[in-house]
């Protein structure tokens, strides 16, 4: 049974991602959904995760979006970003994140699959490296690999992605020096 931790994953299971994976609201935003009287919907979503997914696709991970929410919001994120497996209006997360690994050739213990909330634990459990935002409900907080530092829309997203490529040593990152 997986268990909650700040302690990084170990650098070998790191190395075997091979597709990242992530859900939308509560960990590319901050979970807020924000109307206009003209009935607009606004979502708040964080670049420096962006940049996170982008540096991801740069180092050859495939990417993907999975999310229970429709939007022509996220769409939009995916396209801007470029990533190549955007599942919206998913009911069961697990099914779909199957569906890709066998598409790519890959196996589940391949995936990283990041997720806040009970529609995502399923997914979390097949995945060789599963995560959650500081902010996740208690219930997947206990269930996953690792637990971010950083809440979900406020960075998490890059975390796991610098972990990822700070274990391949291709992370554009850098120490300040003192």
């Amino acid at each position: 049974m997986k268990s909650k931790t700040q302690q990084k994953p170990a650098r070998s299971l790191l190395r075997e991602i091979r597709l990242f994976a992530t859900d939308v609201d509560g960990v590319l935003t901050d979970g807020g959904m924000y109307y206009a009287e003209s009935g607009d919907e606004w979502k708040k979503f964080n670049t420096r995760d962006g940049m996170g997914i982008k540096l991801l696709q740069k180092a050859g991970l495939i990417t993907a979006i999975v999310t229970q929410e429709r939007t022509r919001l996220v769409a939009r994120r995916a396209e801007k970003l470029a990533i190549p497996e955007l599942h919206q209006g998913v009911m069961d997360k697990l099914s779909v994140i199957r569906d890709m690994a066998i598409r790519h050739g890959i196996s589940l213990g391949q995936v990283a699959y990041i997720g806040d909330d009970i529609n995502d634990i399923e997914a979390l459990k097949a995945v060789g490296l599963s995560a959650a935002p500081a902010d996740s409900l208690p219930q997947v907080v206990g269930i996953v690999d690792y637990v971010c530092r950083q809440k979900g829309g406020d960075g998490a997203v890059r975390e796991l992605a610098e972990m990822i490529l700070l274990s391949r040593n291709e992370s554009k990152i850098t120490k300040p020096k003192r």
